[in-house]
């Protein structure tokens, strides 16, 4: 569960990007702006890293209703192994995938991540999980997500490989994962996926 002190700063930093959309007037401008910079600051102390970077992750700030960013995550299995990705980022293996792009849809969106980091043409069958970030052990994220986690078919035998943002990719059994990019992907969201392609009737998990 997210520390409350996390929480309480994206719900300041989420109302102050509303309020200086739709506010009209310049007082009450600058108190949502006063409110922004408080967050901020909150944020940037949490996460003990400065203002600036905070201010970076919110590129769409007031300039719309703030919503939750959505990740998508694809899991591909070759007999009882599932396809990981190492990410150059840090090193370390997730579920391929990452933020969904404006313009297509969550299935195409993981589709499309899974043909640029492992270089695979799959198709995605099921969704088995909609999870709200903050709810999970993942690492504090100063940002609010949405992880749509799907199942996926490849439509050929290619081989995966690599792409331009991961250094490595490979088929690993639930009893020896690699080190896991937390961030991205929790030891649970892989197990589930095993779960669900043993279980076709197994209801979607959601928060």
């Amino acid at each position: 569960m997210e520390d409350r002190w996390l929480h309480w700063a994206k719900r300041l930093q989420a109302l102050a990007s509303t309020g200086l959309h739709y506010c009209g007037d310049e007082f009450d401008r600058e108190r949502y702006r006063e409110v922004a910079g408080i967050a901020n600051e909150m944020l940037a102390l949490l996460g003990n890293v400065p203002v600036g970077r905070i201010e970076g992750l919110v590129p769409d700030f007031a300039k719309g209703y703030a919503t939750p960013k959505v990740d998508v995550r694809g899991a591909v299995f070759e007999d009882d192994k599932v396809l990981l990705v190492r990410e150059a980022s840090d090193g370390l293996w997730t579920l391929p995938g990452g933020f969904a792009e404006i313009g297509t849809s969550p299935a195409e969106n993981v589709e499309k991540e899974i043909r640029e980091e492992a270089c695979l043409d799959v198709t995605a069958t099921r969704v088995y999980g909609i999870r709200h970030k903050a709810r999970h052990p993942y690492p504090p994220d100063s940002r609010d997500v949405y992880k749509l986690f799907f199942l996926c078919e490849t439509r050929d035998n290619r081989e995966p490989r690599a792409g331009a943002e991961t250094t490595a990719v490979g088929f690993f059994a639930l009893d020896n994962l690699p080190p896991l990019s937390t961030a991205r992907v929790l030891e649970h969201d892989i197990g589930a996926a095993f779960l669900f392609r043993a279980d076709p009737n197994k209801p979607l998990l959601f928060d």
